[in-house]
């Protein structure tokens, strides 16, 4: 299970919609292996791109410098859904097997469906629901 405080939770929503309809994506930053990280970071999207993420190689780069210098690990890789629901794509699974420790977080804009939260454990091209708490 995965645990996200509200304002987490708010976070991501938030970035997902002021960035729609491109898709928005960032990291919730925690302890290695946290299943309630603490510290949500939107990042840029570099492909611009309503239907697939990717994170700017130079902003990544200093964002998981500082992770190193705090003691931190990517937890959640978290991205919006423009125009489907929250589940994980063939891109998503496929961009998913450099963060395997990570938990995947995706939250869908699209007009259709209220936002909401879904998360999902992506090892060797397997993608698994995991719940999400969100915890005052």
């Amino acid at each position: 299970m995965l645990i996200l405080s509200t304002n987490i939770a708010d976070a991501i929503v938030r970035h997902a919609r002021d960035t729609h309809p491109i898709e928005c994506c960032g990291i919730i930053a925690g302890a290695p292996g946290d299943a309630a990280p603490s510290r949500v970071i939107p990042m840029r999207n570099a492909a611009q791109s309503a239907t697939f993420f990717q994170f700017d190689a130079a902003e990544q780069l200093r964002v998981w410098r500082d992770l190193d210098a705090r003691d931190e690990a990517p937890s959640v890789i978290y991205h919006s859904h423009t125009a489907s629901a929250a589940r994980p794509s063939r891109t998503d699974i496929a961009y998913a097997a450099a963060y395997p420790d990570a938990y995947h977080l995706i939250v869908s804009t699209d007009p259709r469906y209220t936002p909401v939260l879904r998360c999902y454990r992506i090892v060797d091209g397997t993608a698994t629901e995991v719940a999400v708490c969100i915890d005052g």
